[in-house]
């Protein structure tokens, strides 16, 4: 007799509170409002993530924050099954504007990811009283 295990309906887990500094505080306080930026080099006109005063592209610091609509496609993922939690994933999605963003997936069945999926941003609660992360699930 074989033994099933039942996935999670939703995939979640604990996040912690992040650390924010006097140059991720716009982002930030924008992920409270429910609003996800990114950066844009003014010098280069490309968008990039991971938020960061100069450009990756051309190294200017002629960058200004801007917001993203938040949707994009799953790039690559991974779930991990053995955690205190439950399983989780992590992975890239890929902006319709462009950047890849390393995230965790919510909303969803461990095999309910699929590479090319449509995906939105969420924001979920840290631990810790810290501002609300940006996570992907399902559009």
């Amino acid at each position: 007799m074989s033994e099933t295990t039942e996935s999670p309906a939703n995939m979640t887990r604990p996040i912690p509170s992040p650390a924010v500094t006097i140059e991720s505080q716009p982002f930030w306080e924008a992920a409270k409002e429910g609003r996800f930026l990114i950066k844009r080099c003014t010098a280069c006109d490309r968008p990039f993530w991971y938020p960061r005063a100069v450009c990756p592209f051309c190294l200017s610091s002629e960058t200004e924050w801007v917001e993203s609509k938040g949707e994009g496609v799953i790039y690559t993922y991974s779930v991990m099954h053995r955690s205190p939690s439950g399983p989780y994933a992590i992975g890239y999605v890929t902006l319709d504007e462009g950047p890849a963003v390393l995230t965790n997936f919510v909303d969803v069945a461990p095999d309910g990811l699929s590479i090319g999926m449509r995906v939105k941003v969420r924001f979920q609660e840290t631990e810790g009283g810290g501002p609300p992360a940006p996570v992907f699930g399902p559009a």
